[in-house]
């Protein structure tokens, strides 16, 4: 009995049985990595849809990020490395993914029946957001590994090939929707579980950001499919042409390319 009291009563309470502040810590690099992912996407979509302004402008932003217009000369390496930190971050957001996870068939099991008998629509986009965070672990890996090893390939033409003779768009558009999908219920329920935008009535608030998300998904699946359809066409028109460089207008001989 003493020993129990002990226990309960000495270090071993203070020091043994305290509760590891682990578990937070990584659900904050979760959350973090998960919103400069969210974040990247939209930037990312917003790029390469200046194909649909035209194809100057998709050339002008390529070469912005390949630092041509401050260093006087492009390098693509600047894109390598840029992906290689978008790299990290989603590798290291699917491993903390992972822990929540039902591990087994029993967990699996008991989840689907409480997802059933609940009919939660946030638990539901959870559900949505799981199976598409799976599906990226495929689609994304391929996508990120061929720009990493391959950063001078982007262009009105090059990423134009990429996509139709390439035969690139049937992963692409399947990318589209897992990535826009699992993006914006994650977004949604980042602003949820940290209480931003919270206001004096937190389910009002929680109402109006669902709308929100299911407006900006719509929005981004639509200039998605819009560039995808554009890549599409003008890979098609270049298709007996594959491997010429894009020459923009104002470096063209003669004028208008």
């Amino acid at each position: 009995m003493s020993q129990q009291v002990d226990v309960i009563a000495g270090t071993g309470l203070d020091l043994k049985a305290r509760k590891s502040h682990w578990p937070a810590r990584l659900d904050f690099v979760q959350s973090a990595s998960g919103l400069l992912l969210g974040l990247f996407m939209w930037g990312h979509m917003a790029f390469v849809s200046t194909i649909l302004i035209s194809n100057d402008a998709m050339y002008w932003v390529t070469k912005m990020f390949e630092g041509q217009f401050i260093l006087g000369k492009a390098y693509p390496g600047i894109v390598a490395a840029v992906v290689a930190v978008v790299s990290f971050l989603f590798v290291l957001h699917g491993l903390l993914a992972m822990r929540k996870f039902p591990a087994n068939w029993n967990e699996y099991r008991s989840f689907a029946s409480h997802r059933k008998m609940l009919r939660h629509e946030d638990t539901t986009l959870w559900w949505v957001q799981a199976w598409t965070g799976f599906a990226l672990f495929f689609l994304a890996s391929v996508h990120l590994y061929q720009m990493l090893m391959h950063p001078g390939d982007i262009g009105p033409y090059e990423s134009a090939e990429r996509v139709w003779s390439g035969r690139w768009w049937p992963l692409y558009l399947v990318l589209l929707f897992a990535v826009e999908l699992h993006g914006g219920v994650g977004l949604y329920r980042l602003a949820v579980k940290w209480g931003w935008f919270e206001g004096k009535d937190p389910n009002r608030t929680r109402i109006m950001l669902k709308r929100l998300k299911w407006a900006i998904t719509i929005f981004f699946l639509t200039l998605g499919l819009l560039t995808l359809a554009a890549y599409m066409k003008l890979g098609h028109e270049r298709r007996d042409r594959v491997g010429e460089r894009y020459v923009p207008s104002w470096a063209a001989p003669g004028g208008q390319r």
